[in-house]
């Protein structure tokens, strides 16, 4: 068994009391010893942290005390400290410690702070008692000269706080690959700062500019081992040798002979140290940078990678370096036609490059709805009055040409079926049609464009036009008019249902019935198959569908239907269509960890992609499942991305990252804001973040931040100044992800501008100006 007595050198010294029923609050156990062996404690950010502590339910604390009070505290309080031990079953586990006594704890604890008898009485005679009914640690900051001996002490208590804390999950860490030990102890270190109080001591730290302890996660012990050797040199006087030969060994007091299975080379804990293996572990998963930037950029591409021949060698061009592809949208063979062409563009362009495909996981969305007509509409702009004012742009190529150039940006495409004819074409020709409706509409030729297989043509139609498969295109000449060929490949127009608030919503098992017909209670429906959507959610529980642009609350439910009243949409309507999200943040949901799809969807990605992304992680049994499947078909290599998208996930993040230490696979995460968003409430995005990137720097993981990056600047081609600040703050992730759009080519191209301008040369020069006076004769 091992005491977590260590916390009292926080404790008392630093001023620290958190109240009992703070702790209950929590989920934290005051007088009993159910621990688990991590608690969330959320106050105005959420902290991580070992459960390790010892509580004082002290009515007044002397800040700082001397032995004697101490003792006095002890006698007063004793029914109130918290005895924990490692299994959290209030028995002691074999072979870790034994019990040890009063006077052993508390001399031992006083060591760290207390070095001569003149300190002592110093400390006492400047003691200052806080009600801890009333403590609040920024009222009670005390404008004084910093006491470095007495800093130095606490900070000593910090530091032997972090090395119990290592013993209290030693067996938790000895499970990991060896690639992972020293990753996984300064994880385990960091969450024991992240459990302290250390506002006041950060700024006294500050004071005599020393370091920030809110910046020190990837190197937790080394950087507080510096301090204290920086205040031990500032201090300039060292022990004298007859306190060095009555001193106690405060860790053997503590831990015994198991201290020395943590006991390691001093460089695997060192900043250079780590430094290189957070590198190595960045450059493992997703592969080295070029260009000394400093986040990989990736993009998400589908079906318009195989419609666009030239789309991934400008992606590739202009900066891209990692490509995804979920696994929720398309089919295997399309997936393997796109990954056919990334390779070769890749090697044409001798431009590296890796693929990421994300498993579907059990994510709840809509149901494919009925096809519409395979219409296409071709609309000019045109003013107020209905004047226009500009032609709608048509791009016209033969079907096996692919997609127009990236520099062009057509209101509609359209592929026809005979190459010979359509290229006789020349800039301004007219072809006739009729539409749809049966009225006469014209398209006039205006450029011709070479393109990868052949050449195809921007056109002009000055009328709102309906066209077809099968829509005959003629040619106008001198002696009459000459068939062109005909309209191929219209695709069908996708179906929707349009909500508004206080429309009622049927969520339907049955794909047949969903419509944008009016149901029997008034309103349209929709489809969604899953069978764990109708067995979690009860009535007055709220929903989101696509990523929580509709929001509802649920009125009834069934086996069958679920209804829903809208609460949130656009003013004009929202439109639902097939496969969009759906997300039901209070409901206690229970999914499998992989589905019968990701299996086989498993087996495609080992042999085709460098990574795969697990989505909708909740618990470590997830993972374990994840790393049970890898294990069976040997894939050591294959990158293990875990997508952070529910509250679950968030809050077992810690634990994730430990159990997936277990295997030598490259490891990473991605911070999936859309759905993050929905579960975890859009107020707590911002700390939600911050709070998965210092884990992740703790452990050394390179973090992937995804969703709606450059989203305005991808679907219409103009950033908004909110984006761009998101983009730099994201710089700090290892890579940044963009979504599928129109402008996805030139979003990237902005983000590698954005990337590469990060900590230029340029800047610096400028602000060197301003100091350096110019020599001017």
């Amino acid at each position: 068994m091992i005491i977590s007595l260590w916390m009292m050198l926080h404790v008392l010294p630093l001023g620290l009391m958190k109240s009992q029923m703070s702790c209950q609050r929590h989920g934290l156990v005051i007088q009993g010893a159910n621990f688990s062996d991590f608690s969330f404690l959320k106050t105005n950010k959420v902290f991580f942290g070992p459960t390790c502590k010892l509580y004082l339910a002290s009515p007044v604390l002397s800040y700082p005390c001397s032995l004697q009070q101490l003792k006095q505290v002890r006698n007063q309080t004793k029914s109130h400290i918290v005895l924990a031990n490692h299994n959290g079953n209030g028995e002691h586990e074999e072979g870790r410690s034994t019990p040890i006594s009063d006077d052993q704890v508390f001399t031992s604890i006083f060591l760290a702070s207390i070095n001569n008898d003149s300190q002592e009485n110093s400390a006492v005679n400047s003691s200052v008692s806080i009600s801890h009914s009333q403590l609040n640690p920024k009222e009670h900051v005390v404008d004084l000269p910093v006491n470095r001996k007495n800093l130095l002490d606490r900070l000593k208590a910090v530091h032997l706080h972090i090395s119990a804390s290592e013993q209290w999950n030693l067996s938790r860490i000895e499970l990991c690959h060896r690639n992972y030990l020293v990753s996984a102890r300064n994880l385990i270190h960091y969450l024991a700062l992240k459990c302290l109080d250390t506002e006041q001591l950060q700024e006294e730290l500050s004071a005599i500019g020393l370091q920030n302890l809110e910046t020190i996660n990837p190197h937790v012990l080394a950087s507080v081992y510096s301090g204290i050797q920086l205040l031990n040199n500032l201090e300039s006087r060292l022990l004298d040798s007859e306190a060095e030969a009555n001193s106690v060994d405060i860790n053997h007091v503590f831990f015994g002979d198991s201290l020395k299975v943590s006991k390691h080379k001093n460089e695997d804990f060192s900043r250079t140290s780590l430094r290189r293996r957070a590198v190595s572990y960045k450059e493992s998963l997703l592969g080295p940078i070029q260009d000394g930037k400093p986040s990989h950029i990736m993009a998400t591409v589908g079906n318009e990678a195989i419609e666009c021949e030239t789309l991934l060698g400008d992606l590739l061009s202009n900066g891209t370096t990692i490509f995804r592809i979920n696994c929720a949208h398309g089919v295997p063979s399309v997936w393997s036609e796109i990954i056919r062409r990334i390779k070769r563009s890749s090697k044409m362009l001798e431009k590296p490059c890796r693929i990421l495909m994300d498993l579907a996981g059990p994510k709840l969305r809509t149901d494919r709805m009925k096809e519409g007509p395979s219409v296409m509409k071709i609309s000019p702009k045109k003013d107020a009055t209905g004047s226009v004012i500009l032609p709608a742009q048509v791009w016209l190529s033969y079907i096996g040409f692919g997609s127009p150039p990236t520099h062009l940006s057509p209101d509609v495409v359209l592929f026809v079926d005979n190459k010979h004819l359509l290229s006789s074409l020349e800039v301004g020709d007219v072809l006739k049609f009729c539409d749809t409706r049966g009225r006469k509409r014209s398209l006039k030729i205006s450029k011709k464009c070479p393109v990868f297989a052949g050449v195809g043509f921007m056109a002009e139609c000055s009328r709102t036009s309906y066209v077809e498969s099968g829509t005959k295109l003629r040619i106008k000449k001198k002696h009459g008019c000459s068939s062109v060929g005909k309209i191929v490949n219209v695709p069908a127009v996708e179906e929707f249902v349009r909500l508004k608030i206080g429309d009622l919503l049927i969520i339907s098992r049955d794909p047949c019935l969903a419509s944008n017909e009016g149901s029997p209670v008034g309103g349209p429906r929709v489809s969604c198959s899953s069978s764990y959507l109708y067995d979690s959610v009860k009535p007055g529980e709220p929903i989101a569908f696509d990523d929580g642009k509709i929001w509802g609350v649920i009125q009834g439910t069934s086996s069958s239907e679920i209804v829903v009243s809208i609460t949130h949409a656009s003013p004009k309507g929202s439109k639902l269509g097939p496969e969009k999200s759906i997300n039901i943040p209070q409901s206690e949901i229970r999914f499998e960890g992989l589905t019968s799809k990701d299996l086989l969807d498993l087996e495609f990605i080992a042999e085709h992609a460098d990574m795969v992304g697990f989505s909708f992680i909740r618990d470590v049994s997830d993972v374990i499942v994840l790393q049970q499947e890898l294990e069976k078909r040997k894939l050591q290599k294959l990158g293990v991305v875990l997508k952070i998208e529910t509250q679950g996930g968030f809050d077992k993040l810690p634990f994730l990252l430990l159990q997936a230490m277990h295997l030598p696979n490259p490891l990473g995460v991605m911070i999936a804001r859309g759905d993050l968003a929905v579960e975890c409430g859009w107020e707590n995005l911002a700390d939600i973040q911050e709070e998965i990137l210092s884990i992740c720097g703790a452990a050394h993981i390179p973090v992937i931040w995804a969703t709606q990056v450059l989203e305005s600047l991808v679907k219409s081609g103009l950033p908004t100044r909110a984006e761009i600040t998101d983009v730099a703050n994201g710089q700090r992730a290892s890579c940044i992800m963009l979504n599928k759009g129109k402008y996805i080519t030139g979003a990237v191209s902005t983000l590698d501008s954005i990337l590469r301008s990060s900590g230029s040369q340029k800047m610096k020069s400028k602000l060197k100006s301003l100091l350096v006076p110019s020599q001017q004769h």
